[in-house]
């Protein structure tokens, strides 16, 4: 009886053991906000000092790129469109020469700069893209009305959506270009962005790749430093979002509310462990729920009723990007990590 105990619970241990992150070598110290992943091989960071993390190998090498003319930007939005193609973002002030957009085609070897502003309150907070040809790019709201930009041709040229189709933003509401994920797109035209910075937070969705819009107010807490931070869906019905305050980021926070009406209503549900400000979410193909912060991650297998910490990831991350059951997040100092569920 003794030895079948052993046996059984040798069996059971992976299971029980918390998951980790592994660390991967980044070769920079660089802070990154913005990763995207192509598949379980091909990933693009997008960091400071104008820098940008490519792999082919899904991070065991990481190849450092510098987009000249681009040394004092800060890249808080990148997406990969395949192995040789990508689109980063700077997030900055626009009067400053800091709201530009970057393309390349062959895999980072150059970049070529296809749009930018001086448009004073211009600043661009995050990009996502539906399929290879049409995406978006949003940045605070210019004259009460969130600033877009839609593209129909992989990011080689953009226009400016026509904010007289987007409800007014309350008085100081903006969002947070914390992750890349304050915005996210699903199915082929469907698109929601978080915002916190006013007296409560709130989601605006389109279900015409950013024709028209509506908005409604999320149950969570928000002012100058706190809202909605993180957005993931997995279908058209059912997603979450994430949040907090980042002056105070290890405070306790109701941090987690979800939707299962294309993002209409939202419910708070329970706050992470640890608790604190999380910047990013995403839900594997087997149902995992990961969250990140700067405050700590943590995973939830009953979709957010419970989560449990994981650990390996000690300077805290901002970022997150996922392929099949496999994520990797990204944050200060060039601290890439990869967790395998």
């Amino acid at each position: 009886m003794f030895l079948r105990i052993v046996i059984f619970s040798t069996l059971l241990l992976p299971s029980l053991l918390l998951a980790q992150w592994l660390p991967q070598t980044s070769g920079t110290e660089s802070h990154f906000r913005s990763i995207s992943a192509i598949n379980e091989k091909v990933l693009w960071a997008g960091g400071t000092k104008g820098t940008v993390l490519y792999t082919v190998n899904g991070g065991e090498n990481w190849t450092v790129l510098q987009v000249i003319g681009a040394e004092k930007l800060d890249f808080r939005g990148i997406k990969g469109l395949n192995e040789k193609t990508a689109v980063a973002v700077s997030a900055g002030l626009a009067e400053e020469g800091q709201a530009r957009i970057y393309r390349t085609e062959d895999a980072g070897k150059t970049w070529q700069q296809v749009w930018a502003t001086d448009q004073k309150g211009v600043f661009l907070d995050g990009i996502a893209f539906w399929d290879k040809k049409n995406g978006l790019i949003f940045g605070d709201p210019i004259d009460n009305h969130l600033y877009l930009l839609k593209t129909a041709d992989g990011g080689k040229t953009w226009e400016r959506l026509s904010p007289t189709a987007l409800p007014a933003n309350l008085p100081n509401e903006a969002s947070f270009a914390a992750s890349n994920s304050t915005m996210v797109v699903q199915g082929s035209k469907n698109v929601w962005v978080g915002t916190g910075g006013a007296d409560h937070a709130r989601v605006f969705r389109s279900n015409d790749r950013g024709a028209t819009w509506q908005v409604t107010d999320a149950p969570m807490k928000a002012n100058a430093s706190s809202g909605i931070f993180g957005l993931h869906f997995w279908g058209a019905m059912h997603g979450i979002a994430v949040g907090g305050d980042y002056k105070a980021d290890k405070e306790a926070f109701e941090n987690v509310i979800l939707t299962q009406d294309g993002g209409k209503t939202w419910q708070n549900s329970t706050p992470t462990n640890p608790a604190g400000l999380k910047e990013a979410v995403y839900k594997l193909k087997n149902g995992t729920l990961i969250a990140v912060g700067p405050a700590g991650s943590c995973i939830s297998k009953d979709n957010a009723k419970t989560w449990q910490p994981l650990s390996g990831a000690p300077n805290g991350l901002h970022a997150m990007a996922c392929a099949g059951n496999t994520c990797w997040a990204i944050g200060s100092k060039g601290q890439i990590v990869k967790l395998s569920n």
